[in-house]
């Protein structure tokens, strides 16, 4: 018996998902605008050629495009990007770094990108969040990443390169990234 579409996520994200924006949340030439990039991998290490990566963000001034929104919609910045992973496992997503955004209380979250990533195998999309290395002294302050053991932080972290930032995504095994029950 072949598996449906309800007992997999992939390999049918090519025919149920297209995105006609490609991975841009932001276009070409936009200032400030770079790569989030880098391998999502499965528990042996290797890549997983048929994934999809999701980003949802607030604009560089902490602020998201959405109704939901407490200090109001702010226009003009979609926050969502969607890259497909080549056969190398590789994706890219043209951004902005965001800026703070409310957390617990009121107290400011590090700025951050929320990530979901579907593959083959996963009857649901895993949940991360990336954080950015050259945040050290907002991450230091914030809740969910402090709610996360030590040893397992650097799993959360993008660091910086020649094109933007790199953020490798290892779905099980030795390092695996850190994912969130949402």
């Amino acid at each position: 018996m072949s598996e449906t579409p309800s007992q997999t996520v992939g390999p049918y994200l090519s025919i149920g998902l297209p995105w006609p924006d490609g991975p841009d949340v932001v276009a070409e030439g936009v200032p400030g605008a770079f790569w989030l990039h880098g391998v999502v991998t499965d528990g042996a290490g290797e890549p997983v050629p048929d994934g999809l990566v999701e980003t949802w963000q607030a604009d560089p001034a902490g602020r998201f495009d959405h109704p939901d929104d407490p200090r109001g919609a702010v226009s003009g910045f979609r926050g969502f990007g969607r890259c497909p992973t080549d056969d190398s496992g590789r994706y890219g997503i043209r951004t902005l770094k965001p800026g703070p955004v409310p957390g617990p209380g009121g107290a400011p979250q590090a700025p951050h990108v929320d990530v979901s990533v579907f593959a083959r195998g996963l009857l649901h999309r895993v949940v991360t969040r990336v954080y950015f290395a050259d945040e050290e002294a907002a991450n230091a302050t914030d809740a969910v990443l402090a709610g996360v053991p030590e040893a397992r932080r650097a799993t959360l972290l993008a660091v910086p390169d020649g094109t933007g930032y790199r953020f490798d995504i290892r779905l099980q095994g030795d390092d695996e990234t850190v994912f969130f029950a949402v």
